[in-house]
């Protein structure tokens, strides 16, 4: 599966828009994360706790996209963005989305 932040891809050229998919996954702090990445904040530095959260759940957020975009026989995803919200105190929603294409080679 392709998958671009562009409207486009320079080699390939879309046949048909097969329409909008998305996939998302909403994660909650845990304690003892939180005390490490308070003590993080003390000393400085990157809190590694949360960024490794964070990568698996964009990862998680990405497979459920395309997932979705295989179920309808898309070749390649385009436009496709991150966003994350709040859902409640100490959980986040990341979501994935874009548009699923058919594509062939340009000639």
């Amino acid at each position: 599966m392709l998958i671009t932040t562009q409207d486009e891809f320079a080699d390939y050229q879309i046949t048909k828009t097969l329409g909008l998919v998305r996939g998302n996954t909403i994660r909650a702090r845990h304690v003892g994360k939180d005390i490490m990445a308070g003590l993080r904040t003390l000393v400085g530095g990157e809190i590694t706790e949360y960024t490794k959260m964070i990568a698996e759940s964009r990862e998680q957020a990405l497979d459920r996209m395309v997932k979705e975009a295989e179920a309808l026989d898309a070749d390649a995803i385009v436009c496709v963005r991150f966003t994350t919200s709040a859902i409640m105190q100490g959980s986040a929603e990341l979501l994935a989305y874009g548009t699923a294409v058919k594509i062939k080679p340009k000639k």
